[in-house]
């Protein structure tokens, strides 16, 4: 218990650090009732990471694939104009298989193995690197809440394989690696979690994952030991060993999946972790946050909590229900139905927050009309609305505030309200869907910053 306890009190000391970690922002943040005034310099990634030196059990760092905290990063810039693009194209991919399901057009296929996708993970995603085998190897994985099946690039690469950082695992040098059979009942279950028919290569079942612009992974299920920390072990943990793997993928590993879906890591660490995980995204590029599975006995006295909807169309994505926002203090006048009508998830893997147009607009225009004194700049699309603060020293920008089921209010971080391609243009981290009726997705942009708490039996999410 009291393990436990000073666990859960390191984990909630983290957060705290991860939002504090640019000690001179911290000291310049001004409040003044809606609004808040910062430095611009602020408002950019360091060159330097800002790493935690905290180690809670349970817990991997979370870092921005091309940040300076990543043993990924190779000392350049992030090439904004593909983040952009990559996250159009998952939001499209996340759409797609929600009206999919709604008009009962299933992205089912028979042979899994030579299906393109249309779209790949993004340079904008966050990874943790985990310890899978026996011994032990680093692999670096994106870690996604959209998607089920976690996977890993393996050796012999039968098709082909992308480049990564690190070498590939070569299941044949691991002890405790094996094939999961065709007649297995996660193999016939497999499809839920991938949204593809599985395979038999003899006896061996065969998965297939994709995502979009013609990335794919395709190889063994298979059954290995998964290694969070020291102390946090899982064993015969199903994963996909990718021998065919093909897209935009680049430098991480493979994909830790956090979906709703028996092939999880969260469902399948239910016994140890009873279906509880929370993350914290660091405010920049350059800083370090952590994802966490499993709770202790201690909850934050500023922690609320939101209904965790299931969106009967797709259930592996995490519904949750938006009720207004607010800029600078004042609620916009959108009709409840905007939002319900369209429903919304959170996602860990889309960098920003796709609005219905009506919704968008009133954002837009609140937000414009606060900043009127500042020197716009052009869009960058989809990013419409965007400013030049290269020769400022401080801003002064309206508060947004999120209301949700509950009902609770979220005050978005700065850091959540911009994306900062320079600072001669820092844009509204927004975007209209095409429809209405598109589904809302709360990007991580928004989610900066924040203790976001997945509580799954609890049917909640927590801010």
């Amino acid at each position: 218990m009291a393990s436990s306890f000073l666990s859960e009190l390191m984990r909630i000391f983290l957060c705290a650090f991860v939002l504090s970690v640019h000690s001179s922002f911290e000291k310049k943040v001004l409040v003044h009732g809606a609004q808040i005034t910062v430095p611009v310099s602020s408002l950019s990634p360091s060159v330097n990471c800002t790493a935690s030196t905290n180690n809670v059990n349970s817990t991997l760092k979370l870092v921005h694939k091309y940040g300076p905290c990543s043993q990924l990063f190779d000392g350049g810039p992030i090439n904004h104009t593909q983040v952009l693009l990559e996250d159009m194209a998952r939001v499209k991919w996340i759409q797609s298989k929600i009206s999919n399901s709604i008009s009962g057009t299933s992205d089912l296929k028979e042979s899994a193995v030579s299906l393109p996708a249309s779209y790949g993970p993004y340079r904008s995603s966050y990874v943790v690197t985990i310890g899978l085998g026996t011994p032990e190897k680093d692999l670096t994985l994106a870690f996604d809440t959209g998607s089920a099946l976690t996977w890993t690039q393996c050796e012999p690469c039968i098709g082909s394989c992308y480049n990564q950082t690190e070498p590939i695992f070569n299941p044949s040098q691991s002890s405790s690696y094996a094939n999961i059979s065709c007649s297995a009942p996660s193999c016939i279950q497999l499809p839920s979690g991938t949204d593809q028919l599985t395979g038999c290569s003899g006896s061996t079942c065969v998965y297939g994952a994709s995502y979009g612009d013609a990335s794919f992974t395709a190889g063994f299920f298979a059954t290995e030991t998964l290694t969070l920390t020291p102390t946090d072990v899982i064993t015969n943990f199903e994963f996909g060993c990718g021998e065919n793997n093909q897209g935009t993928f680049d430098g991480f590993a493979g994909l830790l999946g956090l979906a709703r879906d028996p092939v999880s890591i969260i469902e399948q660490s239910a016994t140890q972790y009873g279906r509880y995980f929370s993350y914290c995204i660091p405010r920049s590029t350059s800083g370090t946050g952590y994802l966490t599975f499993g709770k202790g006995t201690v909850t934050s006295a500023s922690l609320n909590f939101t209904p965790m909807v299931t969106i009967a169309q797709n259930p592996l994505f995490y519904g949750i229900n938006i009720t207004g926002i607010s800029v600078g203090g004042n609620p916009l006048s959108i009709p409840s139905t905007v939002f319900s009508n369209a429903g919304a998830i959170i996602d860990s893997g889309t960098t920003f927050t796709y609005l219905p147009p009506t919704a968008y607009t009133a954002l837009q225009s609140a937000f414009k009309e606060a900043m009127a004194n500042y020197t716009s700049a052009p869009p960058a699309l989809p990013l419409d609305t965007c400013y030049d603060f290269s020769m400022l020293s401080d801003i002064t920008v309206p508060a947004i505030t999120f209301s949700f089921d509950g009902p609770i209010n979220v005050d978005l971080d700065v850091s959540g309200m911009f994306y900062v391609l320079d600072p001669s243009l820092v844009c509204l981290a927004f975007v209209a869907n095409n429809a209405d009726t598109d589904t809302v997705i709360y990007g991580n942009t928004q989610q900066r910053t924040f203790e976001v708490i997945y509580d799954v039996p609890g049917g909640q999410i927590g801010f």
